[in-house]
């Protein structure tokens, strides 16, 4: 029988499988994996929130706010924003993968602001054989996602964003083998997000309460091979909270919380001769399979409860200048068992902004384990200071 994945792109996703960022659990027997394409598009790229357990949906605004819930671009104080992370990827297992993120974004007005981002992927160098072993040549893959959004305020507290992407893989470069091509993929996805922001009154102090929503990577199915099995995108919902104590001018704390599912559908258990004895058929349209996405695991609810990941982080500020951040990750282990604790710092002079993360694994191996994220931002105000 055909393996849904083909046989020259499995070292890939290996190593992407390997990163946690496709809900593989690949020691749990009873575990319902979920397969996605372009699963890069979930990997976090910048710092701050890496520093927080991956928790961002809520978090103040900054210029990396394009990822996490392109809505929060609306309350950005600055008047023009850049950011540029860079993080080593997998360098537990290989040397030359990468993930790279650039940001901009721009008020138009007291209400709208536009934003840019674009995201590079870049697996390493790769040796490739077919089935029987025979040598395909190397292969260079890389992945890229460029974003355009909107962000506009409908009041003083809330606001709304639309971020549409265009996203390439070029994992194979054309390699045949065969009857199969195996292509570049191209796609068109968007995001839909919203925040909320409110000043309010806590233990006899001023604080900050916010929360935000964004469903992401919303688009077609796609294939990396001619006529071959179609694989989702990577559509994702995430909600979550944050809440800023004020202690004074200079000192803040944030706690922050992020419940993350995607909501693609989860494959169903089949018997010997591929027929479903539970859950439902996951060869569905997109829509279907995301509305789906909330009642078709085998196991019923305790299982779809078990999709949801769960990102917890604090930061302290001190005089408004350096920042100390740490967070927890936590994934069920029969869908992926990531789950990891993060540390960073970060630290602002006038219109710049330095940050770093660090991930340390709770298991003694762990792919990810000493994942370095690194962030430099720039912002400007209307007369190019801060």
């Amino acid at each position: 029988m055909e393996t849904p994945i083909p046989r020259i792109m499995r070292y890939i996703y290996a190593l992407i499988i390997c990163s946690g960022f496709s809900t593989m659990a690949l020691a749990q027997s009873s575990s319902q994996p979920i397969n996605t394409a372009l699963p890069f598009l979930n990997i976090s790229p910048d710092a701050r929130s890496g520093a927080m357990g991956d928790a961002g949906v809520a978090l103040s605004p900054d210029a990396n706010s394009q990822y996490w819930n392109a809505s929060k671009l609306a309350f950005l104080e600055k008047e023009t924003n850049f950011s540029l992370s860079y993080s080593p990827w997998l360098r537990n297992l290989v040397s030359d993968v990468s993930l790279a993120n650039l940001n901009f974004s721009q008020k138009l007005d007291d209400r709208n602001t536009i934003g840019a981002s674009l995201r590079y992927f870049n697996l390493g160098t790769l040796s490739l054989y077919d089935d029987n072993q025979n040598s395909l040549g190397t292969s260079k893959p890389t992945e890229f996602a460029f974003d355009v959004s909107l962000a506009r305020k409908f009041s003083p507290n809330l606001s709304l964003g639309l971020a549409l992407r265009y996203i390439h893989s070029n994992l194979s470069q054309g390699i045949a083998t065969g009857a199969q091509q195996y292509n570049a993929v191209n796609a068109i996805a968007a995001d839909v997000s919203m925040f909320s922001t409110h000043d309010v009154r806590e233990f006899g102090g001023d604080a900050v309460f916010a929360y935000g929503v964004n469903i992401s990577n919303i688009g077609p199915k796609v294939s990396y091979v001619t006529n071959g099995q179609q694989y989702f995108l990577p559509a994702n919902l995430k909600i979550g909270a944050a809440n800023t104590w004020i202690f004074n001018d200079d000192t803040k704390l944030t706690l922050a919380l992020d419940l993350n599912k995607l909501l693609v559908p989860t494959p169903p258990l089949r018997d010997a001769n591929g027929k479903i004895v539970s859950g439902t058929d996951d060869n569905r349209s997109v829509v279907s399979g995301i509305f789906g996405s909330f009642s078709d695991a085998p196991g019923g609810m305790s299982e779809e409860m078990q999709e949801i990941t769960y990102s917890t982080g604090a930061e302290l500020w001190f005089h408004n200048q350096f920042a100390l951040r740490g967070g927890y990750f936590y994934e069920n282990p029969n869908k992926g068992n990531r789950q990891f604790f993060t540390l960073g710092a970060g630290f602002r002079y006038n219109n710049i902004a330095i940050d770093f993360s660090y991930l340390f694994s709770q298991t003694q191996y762990n792919a990810l384990s000493n994942t370095l994220r690194f962030s430099l931002g720039y912002n400007l105000d209307g007369k190019g200071k801060k």
